[in-house]
C-alpha cells in the first residue's frame, strides 16, 4: 500500500517490482473482522517538516497498485527463502530488518514488530544491523507512507513525516509491515481491520491485524515461502 498518498510510485518502479515475482499468488478478499483496542502511543517526528500533504483519502485499490504490494510481498519472500535454503531444517520463516534509516519512527516500528511477531508463528520478523530482507526509511514525500521494492530483490517501507504526525505511526508500521508480509490493502473496513488504512480517518489508533488477517499471513507464509524453496529446489 501506501498510506495515502502512498499510490504506487511511477511507472519504473512499477517494472522493476514487477520483475521482482516468483509466482506466490495473493488474493485480494479479507475475511470478517474482529475488534481489538489496543493502546496507542505516538512517536516524536522532526520539527520543521513540510505539513502541506495532501488528507489521508481512501483511493481505489487500483490494479496496478495491487500488483505492486504483490511484487512487494514476494520480493520479500524470494529474500527470506535464500537464507531458508541456506538452513534447510528451519521451520519458521524469519524476515531479516533493518530501521537504521528511520531512527525518528524507532519506537513505532518496534511496537508494530511486536504486534506482529506476537500474532502470527508461520513467521517472525527480526532485526538487523547488517543488509536484510526488509528496510524502514523516513522523509517527507507528498505520498506519505509507503511499501515498496528496491529494485535488487528486498523491499523497503517509507515513513512519511507529515502523515505520521496526524495519523497513528504504530498503526501505519504495522500497516506497511502487512503488506510486507502479504496483505493487500483493503480501505473500505473498519478501524479494527489493520488494512484498513486510513479509511477510517485519523481518530483509528488500532495497530492489530484481526483474526483473517492473522489468518492469511499464515496460510501465505505456510504456503507461498514453501513454493519459494521448492523453486530453489529444497524441501520444507
Amino acid at each position: 500500500m501506501k498510506w495515502p498518498k502512498e499510490t504506487s510510485e511511477p511507472g519504473k518502479r512499477s517494472r522493476r517490482s514487477l520483475a521482482l515475482a516468483i509466482g506466490v499468488c495473493l488474493t485480494s478478499a479479507l475475511l470478517g473482522t474482529v475488534t481489538v483496542s489496543p493502546a496507542s502511543a505516538q512517536t516524536s517526528v522532526p520539527a520543521g517538516t513540510p505539513s502541506a500533504v495532501s488528507p489521508f483519502e481512501r483511493p481505489a485499490v487500483s490494479a496496478e497498485r495491487a500488483a505492486d504490494n504483490t511484487a512487494f510481498f514476494e520480493a520479500v519472500v524470494k529474500s527470506v527463502a535464500k537464507k531458508q535454503a541456506e538452513q534447510p531444517s528451519l521451520r519458521v520463516a524469519t524476515v531479516y530488518y533493518n530501521a537504521s534509516r528511520a531512527p525518528s519512527f524507532n519506537s513505532a516500528i518496534s511496537r508494530a514488530v511486536s504486534i506482529w511477531n506476537s500474532s502470527v508463528s508461520n513467521v517472525k520478523l527480526q532485526a538487523t544491523s547488517g543488509s536484510g530482507d526488509l528496510s524502514f526509511q523516513e522523509g517527507n514525500d507528498p505520498r506519505g507512507s509507503y511499501a515498496a521494492t528496491d529494485g535488487h530483490g528486498r523491499g523497503y517501507i517509507f515513513l512519511d513525516y507529515a502523515q505520521n504526525r496526524r495519523y497513528d505511526p504504530t498503526r501505519v508500521a504495522a500497516h506497511e509491515t502487512g503488506h510486507a508480509l502479504g496483505l493487500p490493502d483493503h480501505y473500505s473496513g473498519p478501524c479494527s481491520e489493520l488494512m484498513s488504512g486510513g479509511g477510517p480517518g485519523p481518530s483509528c489508533t488500532n495497530a492489530y491485524p484481526n483474526a483473517a488477517e492473522r489468518s492469511r499471513v499464515e496460510r501465505l507464509w505456510a504456503n507461498g515461502l514453501a513454493k519459494a524453496l521448492k523453486s530453489m529446489g529444497v524441501a520444507r
